[in-house]
């Protein structure tokens, strides 16, 4: 029996000439671009704002609680501010989404409408030596690439971009140079470190998939052929490729899971060197009295939260790898 071989969806490609073919449908509301790319660049502008207001009301109740003979007065107005700048996010983040779903939605029904008029004018010759389930399923997981490639690059990756452009002037422009140093350096280390682990374990995820296909084919084959196999008395040698190869499969499911933790945890040792080294500086700050508990409190929380969207940078990355490959099975019937 002849089983398919794991496919590796990480060949040859060229994926940023594909995505150029995508212009002409995403330009066709340009003006919803740009609508949706000014909600993003608002978005984030409340995100990092967050912090700043948070720094000025630490700062205002630590010089309350200095000052002499004094009340604590709460800074109602600061906390509004901080309010309104969490739901401004929030708002501006659907608002995108929302703006955003007719480009999206358009440019997968353009290039699908495009794939498939090409189809139709090919000869009888390509269709008679062509598998059509084949071609549909090109055409299917294509279509829907166009969709995740968008997600990602609008709603993840240029985002977090966005955000780092933010708190490095921040940075810059209000703390000594260290700060931003530090802050680059951490990033850059955390994105090399995700994409080289990230490929280096994608392998152990292809043998994964394909041990588990060819059990599923086994299985499926000794049932649809059951009468056969009961006539030959063939159970046992069923069974044991069934269990062998899901003893392969097993070795690499654990090999997987052992590299994403070793992924996880490198991830979290950059976090947290690049953290307590911001912390250091800072507190060595306020100690000094070139900065306040509010300046602190806002390196923190500027440096922890730019680390949230890179959580996910290694999905993102992985899933995208896999939309291109996608996409360029579908463009390739072009």
């Amino acid at each position: 029996m002849q089983h398919r071989p794991t496919t590796n969806p990480h060949g040859n490609r060229k994926d940023l000439d594909n995505i150029k073919r995508l212009f002409p449908y995403i330009w066709d509301f340009k003006g919803r671009v740009f609508i949706s790319l000014s909600c993003l660049v608002l978005s984030k502008v409340a995100v990092v704002g967050m912090p700043l207001i948070l720094k000025e009301i630490v700062d205002t109740l630590d010089s309350q609680q200095l000052a002499a003979n004094a009340t604590l007065a709460l800074p109602l107005l600061l906390l509004l501010a901080y309010g309104a700048l969490r739901l401004m996010s929030g708002l501006f983040n659907e608002l995108r989404d929302a703006i955003f779903s007719r480009v999206r939605y358009h440019a997968m029904r353009g290039i699908s409408s495009r794939v498939l008029k090409h189809l139709y004018s090919l000869s009888l010759s390509y269709h008679l030596d062509r598998k059509t389930g084949g071609v549909t399923r090109d055409l299917e997981r294509g279509t829907n690439s166009l969709s995740s490639i968008l997600n990602y690059l609008v709603f993840n990756i240029f985002p977090t971009a966005a955000e780092f452009t933010f708190v490095a002037i921040i940075l810059l422009g209000r703390y000594e140079p260290r700060f931003a140093i530090v802050t680059f350096t951490t990033v850059t280390i955390y994105i090399t470190f995700t994409l080289l682990v990230t490929n280096w374990r994608m392998h152990y995820r292809h043998e994964m998939n394909g041990h588990e296909s060819k059990a599923n084919s086994y299985a499926v084959d000794g049932m649809l052929n059951y009468e056969t196999v009961k006539y030959f008395t063939n159970e046992q040698y069923e069974l044991k490729q069934y269990d062998e190869t899901l003893d392969e499969w097993e070795g690499a499911a654990v090999k997987s899971q052992a590299s994403m933790s070793l992924l996880n945890f490198g991830q979290g040792v950059v976090i947290t060197i690049g953290v307590t080294l911001m912390m250091i500086y800072a507190a060595q700050g306020v100690v000094d009295g070139t900065m306040t508990l509010g300046d602190l409190v806002l390196v923190n929380a500027m440096m922890l939260q730019l680390f949230i969207p890179l959580n996910f940078l290694g999905i993102i990355y992985r899933a995208l790898k896999y939309a291109l490959a996608d996409m360029d099975m579908m463009l390739k019937l072009l």
